[in-house]
């Protein structure tokens, strides 16, 4: 009877996990979501129909565009896409998830590649993302540090993607 218990609740255990198990339907959220992703744009991914934005990070408008150090405008928020999208080629992403959902009804997280590399955390050390620092200070020191070596958009300017929502571009 004590190997049935404990085989339960290792069950029970690995379903909590997995982000499926809660303690009853009208608590039903799920914690974590793992599978293979479809890269919507620079901070959303897509896992089995639902959307994920990428927690404490926020990453350039897809037709955003920056500026590097010779002058010259590109497409940033197209580069922070294409760069998840080689980062999490073809396999598996897991997301640790945060209560509720953003105002979009995306699900909230921070993922991480089959290897354990911190998503969010990587597009903002590459400079490809800005520490969204009214959500979370969490990267904070990846962006600091993307700002000292001129990754990314740290190389020329830019206008961060909360302002260019706002209706703010870059000067000529």
């Amino acid at each position: 009877m004590n190997t049935l218990r404990a085989a339960a609740f290792i069950l029970a255990l690995g379903l909590t996990g997995a982000g499926l198990f809660a303690s009853s339907p009208a608590t039903a959220q799920l914690t974590a979501i793992e599978g293979k992703p479809r890269v919507i744009d620079g901070d959303t991914i897509e896992i089995s129909g639902e959307r994920i934005r990428l927690e404490g990070i926020d990453t350039p408008e897809k037709w955003q565009k920056c500026r590097d150090e010779r002058g010259s405008e590109y497409r940033c928020g197209q580069d922070a896409t294409d760069a998840l999208r080689r980062l999490i080629g073809y396999s598996p992403v897991r997301c640790e998830l945060e209560p509720g959902r953003d105002r979009y009804g995306r699900l909230i997280g921070f993922c991480f590649t089959a290897s354990g590399t911190d998503i969010n955390g990587w597009l903002v050390r590459e400079g490809l993302a800005l520490a969204y620092r009214q959500y979370s200070r969490r990267y904070v020191y990846e962006e600091e540090r993307a700002q000292r070596g001129k990754r990314g958009m740290h190389r020329g300017e830019f206008v961060p993607p909360w302002d260019w929502r706002r209706g703010k571009r870059l000067t000529p």
